[in-house]
C-alpha cells in the first residue's frame, strides 16, 4: 500500500465534490432559463473506477529492504460523467430545476466537502505526528 494512498484517494473525492458544488449552483442559477435540463455527477462510475485502481498497479519499485516504503504508480486522474436529466419538465417552458431539491443536493455535498476536509485534516496530523516522533 502507498503511504500517500489515503490522502490521494481523498484529495480526489474532494475534487469531484467540487465539480458537483459547480454543476448544482449552475443549476441554481439556470432556474429560470427556459429549456435548461438539471445537471450531476456520477459518483457511482467514480467509485467503482477508485476501487479498481487500488488492486492495479503497473509499476512496483524494487525494495532493498523490508522496513522501505514501497514504491507504486497510480493513476491520479480519474474519469467523471456529468449526467444531463432530460426526463422531466417542471415548467412550461422545458425547464426542470426544483429549487429545493438542487438546495438539499447542495447542502449534502457542503456536508460531504467538509467530511473529507477533516478527514485530511486528520491524515496530515497523523503524519506529522508521526514525523515528530511522538511529540507534539
Amino acid at each position: 500500500m502507498n503511504l500517500f494512498q489515503s490522502i490521494q484517494s481523498l484529495e480526489r473525492a474532494m475534487d469531484v465534490s467540487s465539480l458537483r458544488q459547480r454543476l448544482i449552483t449552475s443549476n441554481i442559477a439556470n432556474i429560470e432559463t427556459p429549456g435548461y435540463k438539471t445537471k450531476d455527477i456520477s459518483f457511482a462510475d467514480i467509485l467503482k473506477q477508485e476501487q479498481s485502481n487500488v488492486n492495479n498497479f503497473s509499476f512496483k519499485g524494487y525494495r532493498t529492504h523490508p522496513s522501505h516504503f514501497q514504491i507504486t504508480s497510480q493513476s491520479n486522474s480519474y474519469q467523471h460523467r456529468i449526467i444531463t436529466d432530460n426526463r422531466t419538465s417542471m415548467l412550461n417552458n422545458g425547464n426542470n430545476v426544483d429549487i429545493d431539491f438542487e438546495m438539499t443536493k447542495l447542502a449534502e455535498n457542503n456536508i460531504w466537502y467538509n467530511t473529507l476536509s477533516q478527514l485530511i485534516n486528520k491524515e496530515f496530523s497523523m503524519l506529522r505526528l508521526v514525523i515528530n516522533e511522538g511529540r507534539r
